[in-house]
């Protein structure tokens, strides 16, 4: 087989199908593709809806589907796609991870295929992402080092733009083909050797960091990744986490995965010094948008909800609960 796309859903049923059905126009152009339903246990009827309409839309030799059997995050539903065909007898070359509220305007999956196919050395690529709206996403990104969670709340002080930018991680959106450390996860094809190489997604992320931590994992073993501008997908935006919204406070996901990337690449020690940069950092946005009498853009408890998930001497890494979707 030359490409499988994933598709997770987890109760947004009528996004996921909006997913699917325009991928599938896109695999019209790419013999040997098919795609990978991962229902990852959203108890809301969901697995019904798809059996159904996959068999009224005649998909059934296009879009294989399959039930998780807990809602064990992103990480667990990509690795529910990924491995069946890693151990089958005809697996990907390559593997296309959409999100179930995305959706990849003509062209999008073949321009990450074609490029990959003619940069051995790439084994991540992913797409530039717009908003329904049509405004670019951020999704292009730096590895976070201790430097990026002091500077991130700051970036807005007059004079220190162009000193603290270098140190952001979320990257200035590229307008041309850019190598970079990290990619969104909304939009990216991998190639079969990287997983080869570094294994599956680490399923002790449920939501928050794992793309991260998969591209760092790629990258110490000499895979490049690539944004590439051509390939455009509107993207609703955290659909079925709300994480986009101020409104609400910050999913412990978050705050989960943050902790556990620390600890897993950098270690306990490191891990603290980053947790009181993070803090000072914040404590200095505050006072700055006092100063500027701005409003602090933040979700509500920030702070007490960063000391409360990850300032915690218990166990690093996120609790795997059976019911998942606090």
């Amino acid at each position: 087989m030359k490409l499988l796309v994933v598709v997770i859903n987890y109760r947004t049923p009528e996004l996921t199908l909006r997913a699917v059905e325009s991928a599938l126009r896109e695999l019209d152009a790419i013999p040997e593709s098919a795609i990978a339903l991962v229902e990852n246990d959203s108890r809301d009827g969901s697995y019904e809806r798809f059996e159904d309409e996959i068999a009224a839309r005649g998909w059934c030799k296009r879009v294989r589907l399959s039930k998780s059997p807990c809602n064990g995050g992103f990480s667990y539903g990509v690795n529910q796609g990924v491995r069946p065909s890693l151990a089958s007898n005809d697996p990907a070359e390559y593997f296309y991870l959409l999100n179930s509220d995305a959706e990849p305007l003509p062209g999008s999956i073949r321009t990450l295929l074609d490029f990959l196919e003619s940069h051995p050395e790439a084994g991540i690529a992913g797409s530039q992402i717009l908003g329904s709206d049509g405004a670019l996403h951020e999704t292009a990104f730096r590895f976070h080092n201790l430097i990026s969670e002091l500077v991130s709340p700051i970036r807005g002080i007059p004079g220190f733009a162009r000193l603290l930018d270098p140190h952001m991680v979320a990257m200035p959106i590229p307008e041309r083909d850019t190598r970079v450390d990290w990619l969104a996860g909304a939009s990216m094809m991998i190639r079969r050797p990287v997983f080869d190489a570094v294994g599956l997604f680490d399923e002790r992320y449920f939501l928050y960091y794992e793309e991260t931590d998969f591209c760092r994992r790629a990258h110490e073993r000499g895979f490049q990744t690539w944004y590439l501008p051509a390939s455009r997908v509107e993207h609703v935006g955290a659909a079925s986490t709300g994480w986009k919204d101020f409104a609400k406070p910050r999913t412990p996901h978050w705050f989960r995965g943050r902790r556990y990337y620390w600890f897993k690449n950098h270690g306990r020690a490191v891990l603290w010094l980053a947790n009181l940069a993070w803090i000072a950092g914040h404590l200095i946005g505050r006072a700055k948008a006092r100063l500027l009498r701005r409003e602090y853009a933040q979700p509500p408890r920030l702070l007490r909800d960063f000391l409360r998930y990850t300032l915690s001497f218990a166990k690093i890494g996120p609790l795997l609960p059976v019911d998942r979707g606090e």
